[in-house]
């Protein structure tokens, strides 16, 4: 009788609409839309699926659920792509849960949670540079309503690339990551985007001086956002403005300018994203760690990929050891360490992993 254990998954999801659910996996060569595997609509939100005892199942079962396609795949809370789902042929009935569905080539969304983007200015000044730049605000999406509440603020580089269309660079979507997360209460969190320099972008996120690439001016970058552009956005919208409320965050050479940012004004900015630093830049980067005062409680999410060159993942390993070598208590500090191994140098990536660093971050 074992043999004919009869295996039936049940399936729960708020998404409720006319798309039939199916079922894709390693019985199946991965075909997203066989009618063999559509699943029986027997509730709203709610679905199931018998396998046939006759069918000759592997003994291990790897599966996803689809909306009829693979741009139309089950998504976990953070609106990421979920592991392959495992189960054995004999487990008898499983029970499964998808909170949000791929809606085509880009990341699930909510429109009605979705932040309010606001131009602060398209030529926003930075005296420490002498120049200017285009300075964008995403507002929770109550905020208007909510007009008693404030805010933390997390302050991101390269803004081009973060929400809307993105550029030719890729797309962080973190619009449409905040408002699953304003599904889950977890959106409550300003984001004040600076588009880079363009040709200046790597001398302005650079603290240090580079041969063949000049003078950094990394310092002065630092300054201007706590010095001028914080104070600006603190008169302007109601933030939190405290040091453990506010936070600092990017990738690649934004990372890094991040990082430091953070280790130079820790009496401002107690929160750092730092995703995939440019360590290669100098090794001056774990001196200045190695000095690191943090006079409140300060949390620092680092992540690194493996397929981001064979340096990365041992340098935001030394960032975290080196901090930590300091013997703070974890009142004063505390750091996160997200390692991929698959992790490409992406905005794709950095996107994905966007949700839960806020989540760890100031939640």
């Amino acid at each position: 009788m074992s043999n004919r254990t009869l295996l039936s998954l049940e399936l729960a999801t708020p998404i409720d609409d006319e798309r039939p659910v199916y079922l894709a996996g390693n019985f199946s060569d991965w075909y997203p839309d066989l009618t063999e595997f559509e699943m029986e609509k027997v509730g709203k939100g709610k679905y199931k699926f018998s396998f046939s005892p006759d069918k000759n199942l592997p003994e291990t079962i790897e599966y996803k659920y689809t909306r009829g396609g693979w741009d139309f795949v089950e998504l976990d809370s953070y609106g990421n792509a979920p592991a392959n789902r495992i189960v054995t042929k004999k487990q008898g009935n499983v029970k499964d849960y998808v909170p949000f569905w791929r809606q085509d080539s880009s990341t699930a969304s909510i429109p009605k949670l979705m932040p309010k983007v606001q131009v602060v200015s398209a030529n926003f000044q930075i005296p420490q540079l002498g120049t200017t730049r285009a300075v964008h605000i995403l507002l929770p999406y109550d905020y208007e309503t909510n007009t008693d509440k404030r805010y933390p603020v997390l302050y991101m580089q390269d803004g081009q690339n973060l929400f809307g269309e993105g550029s030719s660079y890729g797309n962080w979507e973190i619009d449409k990551r905040l408002s699953l997360l304003a599904k889950q209460n977890k959106a409550d969190v300003i984001i004040v985007a600076i588009d880079h320099g363009d040709k200046d972008r790597f001398k302005e996120y650079s603290p240090y001086t580079v041969e063949k690439k000049g003078k950094g001016m990394g310092m002065k970058y630092a300054n201007f956002i706590v010095r001028t552009l914080k104070p600006y956005i603190d008169k302007n919208y109601r933030t939190r403005p405290e040091a453990q409320y506010t936070g600092i965050g990017g990738s690649s050479m934004g990372a890094l300018i991040s990082l430091y940012t953070g280790l130079m004004y820790p009496e401002t900015i107690g929160r750092l994203m730092v995703f995939s630093p440019s360590l290669w830049i100098s090794t001056k980067i774990y001196f200045d760690i190695a000095e690191f005062f943090s006079p409140i409680n300060s949390k620092i999410y680092l992540y690194g990929g493996g397929k981001e060159g064979a340096t990365m993942i041992p340098g935001v390993r030394k960032i975290k050891d080196t901090i930590e070598n300091q013997r703070w208590s974890t009142d004063k500090v505390e750091v996160k360490l997200s390692l991929d191994s698959k992790g490409a140098h992406t905005e794709k990536r950095w996107g994905q992993e966007f949700s839960k660093a806020i989540e760890w971050l100031f939640y």
